[in-house]
């Protein structure tokens, strides 16, 4: 049976193989979807460790970190309190999408995260200056000493670091204010402790002493960070698996159906010999499995190629995950959505009349 199957798939090789890429489009759809969901979540989780910060404070009045209305004078108060050891202030200003460039004071986020380690460049020194990471650098086709046009007006590109803290794009905090016209107020607080295990004293302190605002630890802010908790994110993945599903199953169809009506003669002879309804309807089942796993294979090939292709285009913006939990998840809906349409393709073969069919030309 298997050598049978094997041979129908290869004696129209077109077919199959336009067969195998149709199916194989939806799971590369689903799994580079699942991939930047993944990428996102893990992007963002990496750049909030990367401050080196224990506490998080937001205002509890907005939904969106590229809101300024904290006031600045909080980071100072907040330093007095005690196990706190370093604060710093960040005004948020959104770029695009999930693109958001945040203002910095230098030395406070320097000291708290580290210094930035530059591939070019140099830090800022003037107040149009600003500051990328490798990923944002190489999307925007930019090197230190030129120019980015943002927000209406061009920036000097003063410097290229490495990634993984806080954001993609660096201004100063002042500048950031004087453009959402926020001066003095900051959209988040960073706070650095004496020693992390006194992370769940200052926060139970500082929703005392500040009642009103969301405070995290890092650590817990990390962890609720996931695919489930972004509004409609899970919603808009369930309906793309929706519609592989249905690009899966009539593709089968479709695929099956003219198999069949090019294999009349074919399979007039089977049932001449003696196969079986349920034994026709197994083979065609089979050929659809066959054409489900192979395009499975080839979606989860392409997933890589997508991955790479993003990485080279718009690494900053589209950060994908390869997720290997997923593959087998779209595996088995690709494979499921075949067999799916190939069951009328394969009753209507294990219906046909086995007189008729050997004398059809």
């Amino acid at each position: 049976m298997i050598a049978l199957i094997v041979s129908n798939l290869t004696h129209r090789p077109t077919r199959s193989a336009l067969s195998i890429l149709l199916i194989g489009i939806p799971v590369t759809l689903m799994l580079t979807l699942v991939g930047l969901s993944q990428g996102f979540v893990n992007d963002s989780a990496s750049r909030t460790r990367g401050i080196r910060a224990d506490i998080i404070v937001r205002s509890s009045s907005v939904g969106t970190l590229a809101i300024n209305n904290m006031p600045e004078k909080l980071v100072a108060r907040l330093q007095q309190v005690p196990h706190v050891v370093m604060t710093t202030g960040i005004a948020s200003h959104l770029v695009s999408g999930w693109t958001i460039v945040s203002g910095i004071d230098v030395d406070a986020f320097e000291r708290m995260s580290g210094d930035f380690v530059f591939r070019e460049g140099h830090s800022f020194q003037k107040d149009d200056d600003i500051i990328l990471d490798t990923f944002y650098a190489r999307q925007a086709h930019v090197h230190a000493g030129g120019k980015l046009a943002l927000f209406n007006r061009e920036w000097n590109v003063a410097g290229i670091v490495e990634p993984g803290k806080l954001a993609h794009l660096f201004l100063p905090l002042r500048v950031v204010q004087e453009l959402d016209g926020t001066q003095g107020k900051v959209a988040q607080i960073y706070l650095k402790l004496d020693d992390p295990a006194n992370t769940n004293t200052v926060v139970d302190e500082l929703k005392n002493l500040i009642p009103g605002y969301y405070i995290f630890s890092v650590d817990d802010l990390v962890s609720l960070t996931s695919v489930d908790n972004v509004p409609f994110l899970r919603s808009f993945l369930d309906v793309i698996i929706g519609v592989a599903v249905l690009i899966g199953a009539a593709v089968a169809a479709l695929s099956m159906y003219m198999a069949i009506m090019q294999r009349t003669r074919e399979i007039g002879i089977l049932k001449s010999l003696g196969a079986s309804r349920s034994w026709i309807v197994k083979i065609i089942l089979l050929e659809a499995l066959l054409l489900g796993l192979g395009g499975s294979i080839l979606g989860i090939a392409l997933s890589f190629v997508g991955r790479w292709a993003l990485a080279r285009l718009v690494p900053a913006s589209l950060p994908q995950a390869i997720v290997p939990g997923w593959w087998p998840i779209a595996a088995a809906i690709a494979m499921g959505a075949a067999v799916l349409g190939a069951l009328y393709p394969g009753m209507v073969a294990a219906r046909q009349d086995p007189i008729e069919a050997l004398a059809y030309e």
